[in-house]
């Protein structure tokens, strides 16, 4: 059982309402504007069951991708009834219903205004500041005022997503796009196929050895990637490039790249540091 209002567990999960917020018990799910979130912007959302006494529902962000569970009211001093436990089934496959109806409206959105984007955009040069300061080239990347478009695809060719990254270093991701299997691919497969998180790593990996390369944007996203790249190349030879986190505790780069190359059969490349500086081994 939860203690407090699902207002509470919000708040005390960094995604508190910009404004009082009514969510009503009936199971219809809810968007609103997060606090701190720009103006205009509903990337939070929640949903409550009410039953008698008793409440359940789960709230999150779209922008973030965070998903929580809540509960109040339930009688832990003893077992459910049969009745009770079919009932509660009931309104949490309800509950889960409303969320994944909604999250394919958002992905949906995110399509499309994804595309809008990508098409009033510009091819990129080499010499963006970000592209210049990593000594990388611009593959199949577009502009759009200062900042570099970096296209999320499936392995349809299907765009999702928009990763922008600024002169200055700083990126982020088009909101309520779906990240989780896609990525960028530079070069055409062949032998051989690289995956790695960053563009700018990918980008390095591919001058450096002229092999196609996948970069999946994150250590979490390195399995789901490899996943659906050994679906449809099943012959391939898939080498996962991991990031070696050494100064982070569970160093989740090389983890992450463990776990994926376990799932899809593939190899393992890690960064050797040399005089100061890393080179691939």
């Amino acid at each position: 059982m939860s203690d407090g209002t699902i207002q509470d567990a919000m708040a005390a999960a960094g995604l508190r309402p910009a404004k009082d917020l009514h969510i009503p018990g009936t199971g219809k799910l809810i968007r609103y504007r997060v606090e701190g979130d720009k103006g205009g912007s509903v990337n939070g959302w929640a949903v409550l069951h009410e039953m008698g006494t008793a409440s359940f529902g789960s709230f999150g962000s779209w922008k973030t991708g965070a998903t929580h569970t809540w509960r109040s009211g339930f009688d832990r001093t003893r077992a459910p009834t049969a009745q009770e436990q079919a009932d509660l089934k009931i309104r949490m496959d309800l509950l889960e219903k409303a969320r994944r109806e909604e999250l394919a409206k958002v992905r949906a959105q995110a399509r499309d205004k994804a595309a809008k984007l990508w098409g009033r955009a510009k091819p990129a040069t080499n010499a963006h500041p970000y592209l210049m300061r990593k000594q990388v080239n611009a593959y199949g990347l577009r502009s759009l005022g200062d900042a570099l478009l970096i296209p999320l695809r499936d392995t349809s060719g299907t765009l999702h997503s928009l990763q922008f990254i600024y002169p200055d270093g700083g990126k982020k991701f088009l909101t309520g796009g779906m990240t989780q299997g896609c990525y960028v691919a530079i070069g055409r497969p062949r032998e051989a196929l690289l995956i790695a998180e960053g563009y700018a790593t990918a980008a390095t990996l591919h001058q450096a050895s002229g092999l196609p390369v996948a970069a999946c944007f994150s250590a979490n996203n390195m399995e789901p990637v490899a996943r659906a790249l050994r679906a449809k190349f099943p012959e391939l030879r898939l080498v996962l490039c991991a990031d070696d986190d050494r100064q982070t505790q569970g160093n989740p780069g090389l983890t992450a790249a463990r776990a994926a190359a376990r799932a899809v059969h593939g190899v393992v490349a890690v960064p050797v540091f040399e005089g100061g500086g890393p080179c691939l081994s």
